[in-house]
């Protein structure tokens, strides 16, 4: 078709592609205006000239260089403290080393009975306790870990410090004084065989319970009995010395397994198998018991 044949009232539009954008011409191949109509040119924007601090508003920011990372110092612990003057050490025995595994026993350092005995278990558990506080770990009690042991604790008490048995006797009773006598103290719960005012031998013994105690007061052994056999309860009683109704000392396989955990019927027990065989064998019908606080 030839140019005479576009009439001259209309407007042939070309749409031609620049790139991904559509852009508007008229027939004489100019663009058209913002309106679509031909003949008129896009409006444009003078371009304004900028002011230095317009300028410099514009400009990226420059980013300073950066200054290396400084490798950090290696940590240094802080060193522990001397230790103090050495008050206990493995290989010592005796009443302050008792205490001490009291003490620990209480904040749970230690989980046996005290014995007395500064071991290689007493050393650990110390040991522990001087890391936990940050001391010095030795095993060794010095004069600082005393201190830092007894402002943390309290003073243990004789059950405490023989929660295991091994307590001292108390002081016998004046009933004890005097002839042949089985002295028996709760307080220290110990059995001490008596002859004229003097102590063949010391054992440990256990009460009854709550419900069944054992009574107090002054007794006689009226029968003995070497291989007894409770009929009320069917437990074997061996080397029975009974001074009260169904009461009796007695040697105790619970008591020598389990120790003061449990408690017996209302009879005096003995853990002790050798001991209680050399008392049965001593002592006689008629013989005095005396039991007491």
């Amino acid at each position: 078709m030839g140019r005479g044949a576009i009439s001259a009232g209309a407007v042939a539009v070309l749409v031609l592609t620049a790139g991904c954008k559509a852009v508007a011409v008229d027939a004489e191949g100019g663009p058209s205006g913002d309106d679509g109509r031909p003949g008129r040119t896009a409006t444009r924007t003078p371009t304004q000239k900028q002011t230095p601090i317009e300028a410099a508003r514009r400009t990226p920011a420059q980013t300073p260089a950066k200054t290396p990372a400084r490798a950090p110092a290696p940590h240094t612990p802080a060193p522990a403290p001397e230790p103090g003057k050495t008050l206990m050490e493995r290989g010592d025995d005796g009443r302050q080393v008792r205490e001490l595994q009291a003490r620990l026993r209480q904040i749970g350092w230690f989980a046996e009975n005290p014995t007395g005995t500064y071991g290689p278990v007493t050393a650990a558990a110390v040991t522990g306790f001087q890391a936990k506080r940050g001391l010095a770990r030795t095993g060794v009690t010095d004069t600082l870990t005393w201190r830092r042991l007894l402002g943390m604790t309290r003073e243990p008490t004789r059950q405490e410090l023989y929660a295991g048995g091994g307590m001292p006797a108390a002081a016998p009773d004046k009933r004890c004084l005097t002839g042949r006598v089985l002295c028996i103290a709760k307080s220290s719960r110990t059995l001490t065989w008596m002859i004229d005012g003097k102590a063949v031998s010391t054992m440990d013994v256990r009460f009854g319970s709550q419900y069944t105690p054992t009574r107090e007061g002054t007794f006689d052994v009226y029968w003995k009995s070497r291989h007894h056999v409770s009929t009320l309860y069917d437990t074997a009683m061996p080397y029975a010395m009974f001074f009260s109704g169904g009461q009796a000392v007695h040697f105790s396989s619970d008591f020598a397994a389990r120790g003061y955990a449990g408690g017996s019927h209302g009879c005096v027990n003995v853990r002790d198998e050798k001991k209680i065989a050399s008392l049965f064998a001593q002592v006689r019908n008629g013989d005095r018991v005396v039991i007491y606080k």
